[in-house]
Order: C-alpha cells, then structure tokens, then sequence
C-alpha cells in the first residue's frame, strides 16, 4: 500500500501542533496531524488549563475565607475536593472537544497513534487498527516534553506525584513537600496551601522562582511565607524513604542532612523533551539534554524537518509553541515570518499572588553591560489596588538610559498575568519611556502603576 501524501505533517496536536497544522490549512497546505493521547497535549489537558481551573476555585475559596475584610459574611465555608477536580476536568474536556471541531473545520486529517520517522519525509503511525503509512515533504515535530524524573524521587501516584497526579488527586495532603519552584512547583503549592495543606517548598537554587528577577522572587516569598507556607532554599531532597500513608525525606542544606515526615511529596524539577522512539538519530537530528536543536526558524538541518514548542528547548511555554507552529506553517507555505525571539515572551505564573514578567532582569541587563535606568512602583500606591483589597504588589520596569528602550518588565500581584501583555506589545512596537509616559491610562485601573513604574525610573513618579 502506497503512503498516503500531504504538504505536511505534524507530531503532537499540544498548542504548537495543533496551531501549526490550522495555520498550514489556511495557508492552501493539505495538513496530517498524528497525536498519540489527546487533542490540545499537556498544556490544555494535565497543564495550564486545568491548573488554571484548580486555581480558581483556591482563589475564591480564600476571598470567601476573607468575607468579613469586604463586610460580607459567608458560614459553614468549606470544599469539596472531588468537585473541585470534577470542575477543571470539565474545563479541559470542553476545550479538548473545541481542538477537535477547529481540525475538522479546517479539514486537516487527524490520525490519532504512535508516529515514528522511518525515512526522510516518511512518517509511520502505530494506530489500534494496524499502521498507517504518510508522507510529506515537511515534517513538524511537536511532541512536547514530560515531568523529570530523578533517581530515588520517581513518582508512584499515591505517596510522590507529578503535575498529573496532582491534578486528579486521591486525597487532600495534610503535611505536602513541593521539590522545585519553578512556574508548576509553586502553583500547586499555592492551591494546596489555600486549601489547608502544611506546605513546604524545597529550592535547589538561592531562591524560589528562580527565573524571576531577584527582587520579584523576594517579594513573592515573604507573601507565600505570610501565607504560612515553608520556604527552603539552597537545598536539596537527597532521598524519600517511603512508609505506610508517609514519606521520611532526607533534605540537605550546607551539607548537613536533617529528616522530615510528609504525607504527599510533588516532585516538579523540570521537564524533559520527548525525543524517544521517533528515530530521530537515524536521521541525523542533533539532540541535547533531550532536547532538538533547531535554528531561529526551527529548522533540525534535516531538510524538510522542524521542531517546535517544548522538545525544541526554553522557553518552556505554551504560547512560544503555538507562536513557533505558526512561524513553521508559514515558513512551509513560502512566506517570510520573523523567527520567534525569546526574549520577548513572557511568562506568567498563577500562584497567590500572580507573577509576570517579560525581557531581561535587572541582573541580566547589567550582566550585559547595560547602562540601566530601574523604575518601581508598589501596588498600596494604586486606587484599584486598595479598592480590590489587594494592596500587597510591584511593578518594576527596566530601561536603556541611553536610548530609553524597555529592557525589561516584572510584577508581582493582583491580576499581573492580564496587564503583562501592555509591556509586551510596548517591546514589540519598540516604544521608548517616552511612549509610555505620554501614554493615558485609564483610572481607576491597575494598569496605571505600568505607567508610574516608567515614570519612577526617571524620578517622576506622581503617587509614591
């Protein structure tokens, strides 16, 4: 049986894939996507959706503990653990269905397998019906990445979880170790925490959020801290000696070990590309630290092959993969999309309180030399912040002082993952501080402390 043939293929239907493959279709591209689980991958099925959902219900579960601050009064407050998850499981499955019907509406062929690469623009699919043979002269590998797993941590699912057991969780952990505080790390130690979990972060490096810039992460820390979470950094979990309903985890810092009982320990230290299986060496894909290396337009040197999203490296983000299959399908189709900068994505995490940044940090910038001009402005400043009853936050902004370029922005607070996204269109467009300081924001808003950030960083702050 001869291969059936399209213009191009994809491997994974996650946000990069299944983005790439729309894109292709609109293009004129006749389009295969091969997914092996689910359509939407990780992120909308066991990652950023549904943690989302999850966050929710924590969020408001603490403004009900809260009533009496807004003069309202809620009794008898409580939650349903199970429904909860009932909830952000709905929420993935409703949007799983949304990735289905926008395929089908685009008339992209989906088969649903195991892909593997036995030749160049040749793909193999494992189906339940036997396999599937397809060809391509462009080939999109999205196949995202998994949770790392390292030696004497592994997860079981029942004492030691990963994101996913952590999601549709078999208990309530009363005493939870988090290992790693990174974006997934501290959202669920922040959702089980608002919930009642003694919670205890352990950070290998000098401090939690480690992308975050320095002063960010001090500042989210003394929040978690308030919120009666425990905070280890510069410290690592050597061993977990599993019991009957507990877990004895040996935790060295400046090399002295000390041993604590836990009933539930997450382990979220990174993610690892999945490269297996596809018969990628045969080919002559260059893989490091699990990972493809590819160019700024995620070509993998094999010609005809790209790779996007998480298997091609940092950043880790949904919203990089879909940007990157939108840049691939065009690229396929013979037009000429920018490549995708790394530097201007930004990351937003959604633990209490939300963190966002974009650009460079005030270490990284002067790491680079930069002559810098460094803005800040606090959230208790702000009309709307006080009014919201969140006066707990920060704004920083970080500039060229030669050329007022915006370098850098980070936050921490109330709502920050939604105001981001001014400072990243102001560093697409280019815009200098003056820009921005010319710039009306509406009152009364959160966005108004961007504003006065910028202005803090020449000294012309109005309301601090």
């Amino acid at each position: 049986m001869s291969a059936k043939s399209f213009d191009m293929i994809v491997i994974g239907a996650g946000p990069g894939g299944y983005v790439a493959a729309i894109r292709g279709a609109q293009l004129g591209l006749s389009v295969c996507v091969v997914e092996r689980e689910h359509m939407g991958g990780i992120c909308l099925n066991w990652g950023c959706i549904p943690t989302k959902a999850l966050l929710r219900s924590s969020e408001i579960f603490h403004y009900m503990q809260r009533a009496g601050d807004y003069g309202l009064s809620a009794e008898k407050i409580g939650f349903d653990l199970d429904a909860v998850v009932k909830r952000s499981r709905g929420v993935a499955k409703q949007l799983n269905g949304g990735v289905g019907h926008l395929l089908k509406k685009n008339k992209v062929t989906v088969v649903m397998g195991e892909a593997t690469l036995p030749a160049k623009g040749r793909v193999s699919v494992k189906t339940d019906k036997g396999t599937q043979d397809l060809s391509a002269p462009n080939i999109v590998l999205a196949t995202g990445a998994r949770a790392r797993e390292l030696p004497g941590l592994e997860a079981d699912g029942d004492l030691v979880w990963t994101y996913k057991h952590a999601l549709v969780p078999p208990r309530m952990p009363k005493r939870l170790l988090v290992i790693g505080s990174g974006a997934i790390g501290i959202e669920f130690a922040s959702f089980y925490n608002t919930l009642g979990a003694d919670v205890t972060v352990v950070e290998v490096m000098d401090r939690v959020l480690p992308v975050e810039d320095a002063e960010i992460s001090a500042f989210a820390k003394k929040q978690f801290e308030k919120q009666g979470m425990t905070i280890r950094e510069k410290t690592m979990v050597k061993q977990l000696d599993r019991g009957k309903g507990q877990v004895t985890a040996h935790i060295e810092k400046d090399g002295k070990t000390t041993k604590e009982t836990f009933d539930t320990v997450i382990s979220a230290v990174g993610i690892v590309g999945n490269v297996e299986g596809l018969g990628l060496e045969a080919l002559g894909v260059r893989v490091e630290r699990t990972h493809v290396v590819t160019d700024p337009h995620c070509r993998t040197g094999v010609d005809g092959l790209y790779a996007i999203g998480d298997l091609a490296g940092a950043p880790w983000l949904a919203h990089k993969a879909s940007h990157e299959g939108v840049m691939v399908a065009e690229l396929i189709a013979g037009q000429h999309p920018h490549p995708v900068d790394p530097a201007s994505i930004a990351g937003c995490t959604y633990c209490h309180p939300q963190i966002a940044s974009v650009g460079l940090t005030e270490a990284k910038a002067k790491e680079q030399g930069l002559d810098i001009k460094v803005g800040r402005f606090p959230f208790i400043g702000n009309g709307k912040a006080i009014a919201l009853g969140e006066p707990e936050g920060l704004v920083k902004t970080i500039f060229d002082a030669k050329t007022g370029e915006l370098l850098g922005a980070h936050m921490v607070g109330a709502e920050v993952t939604e105001l981001i996204q001014g400072y990243v269109i102001g560093r697409q467009l280019e815009t200098t501080e003056t820009d921005l300081m010319h710039t009306v924001f509406p009152h009364p808003t959160l966005s108004e402390m961007m504003h006065e950030s910028v202005l803090d960083a020449w000294g012309r702050a109005i309301h601090f």
